[in-house]
């Protein structure tokens, strides 16, 4: 079988979407090495990585990079040509991993990975351009893709909802996973951390930023404070994103600003020690299509206090403190409990590192591949 598959944002600075295709990539390799892949650094005119190593970080002679471009304008000119399937050595598989796919495939089958459609729920949460983008390419994969992949059964269902027209046994649910493959490591402790003990500190990982729902956490912490709350500090681990320009003058508001610790950009091993030595890991996020920093800490035993909302629960199961993320009382009473109840924490650790191994790149890669095989076997689907 000869798979194409997207990695134009699997190079420098990658995040979600670069980290599933960079893992699920990796793990295929391993799982089927008789299989030719093909992978193509620029991917369409919406996504697009100029600095690509020249040289392939996946190992095989049955792995080569598909044509490479060094504009976004001829990477938009060769993914509309009608004839791309044959200029890319007419692949079974075309594997779209970010928000836009080709339309004109007329042999190759169209598998398309689908995140979430937060981008379309609230206007707070992006940029009206990203919006309509985002929304271009997941409506071009209801139309066009001959099968998705759903992140999680609440992306499966959200898609189906907004795009009934998409035939249901044509999407199928494969789980990320954490991007951490060793949970025995150390990891490196942040120099912004300074003097804070190991154990001491509630964590909080992700961009700041409206969806994520810090302003809510940093309210709730506040209450926690106030509550007679044993007085660790709150490490915000993640950089500034949209419209929270106010943030810090929001903390000087709740007099807590001494208390949070923002440290911007984390590297993995900084990560690493933030989930292994936390107090707790606690994620109030608004929306999501999966929720990588749930598992990610509770691959590192954090107990975790997250949200109850959209793929949340199939992420934390029965191991976390599930809260309504709006609700900044809750949110500071289940903090105050569970600072004074180091039995419930322990059994949340037990929990958190029971609940991450029922998810792995390996059994996500072998999903992948079984769907493959099956939509090569099957008639490409007609457009509508």
């Amino acid at each position: 079988m000869h798979i194409g598959f997207d990695v134009s944002q699997t190079g420098s600075g990658k995040a979600g979407c670069g980290y599933y295709a960079h893992a699920m990539l990796q793990a295929m390799l391993v799982h089927a090495p008789e299989y030719r892949y093909s992978l193509f650094p620029s991917f369409g005119d919406f996504y697009f990585d100029a600095l690509m190593p020249v040289r392939s970080p996946y190992a095989g002679n049955n792995v080569h990079y598909g044509p490479r471009h060094i504009t976004r304008e001829i990477a938009s000119v060769f993914w509309a040509n009608p004839d791309v399937e044959t200029q890319l050595g007419m692949p079974d598989i075309i594997h779209a991993n970010n928000y836009w796919c080709p339309i004109q495939l007329m042999s190759s089958r169209l598998v398309y990975t689908f995140y979430d459609l937060g981008f379309a729920i609230d206007p707070s949460w992006t940029m009206e351009t990203n919006r309509t983008g985002c929304f271009d390419g997941v409506f071009r994969a209801s139309v066009a893709a001959d099968w998705v992949v759903a992140i999680s059964e609440a992306s499966r269902d959200h898609y189906l909802r907004v795009f009934p027209h998409f035939p249901e046994d044509r999407i199928r649910v494969i789980y990320p996973c954490s991007r951490f493959v060793d949970s025995n490591g150390e990891g490196k402790r942040p120099k912004s951390m300074g003097n804070i003990p190991s154990g001491s500190y509630w964590l909080n990982v992700g961009t700041i930023e409206p969806r994520k729902n810090q302003r809510c956490l940093v309210d709730a912490y506040a209450r926690y404070i106030a509550s007679g709350g044993a007085p660790m500090p709150l490490v915000l681990a993640g950089g500034k994103g949209w419209l929270m320009d106010d943030f810090k003058e929001h903390l000087l508001d709740l007099g807590i600003a001494a208390q949070v610790v923002m440290t911007g950009y984390v590297s993995d091993d900084e990560l690493i020690w933030l989930y292994r030595n936390c107090y707790a890991n606690l994620y109030p996020s608004l929306f999501e299509g999966f929720g990588l920093p749930v598992l990610e800490g509770m691959k590192f035993g954090a107990p975790t206090l997250t949200s109850d909302t959209s793929s949340i629960p199939e992420v934390a199961g029965d191991a976390a403190i599930l809260l309504n993320p709006a609700d900044t009382a809750a949110w500071a009473d289940s903090m105050l409990r569970l600072s004074q109840n180091k039995d419930e924490r322990e059994q949340l650790k037990i929990k958190s590192r029971r609940q991450a191994g029922k998810f792995s790149w390996q059994s996500s890669a072998t999903a992948l591949l079984d769907l493959y095989r099956e939509a090569a076997m099957l008639p490409k689907r007609q457009m509508i």
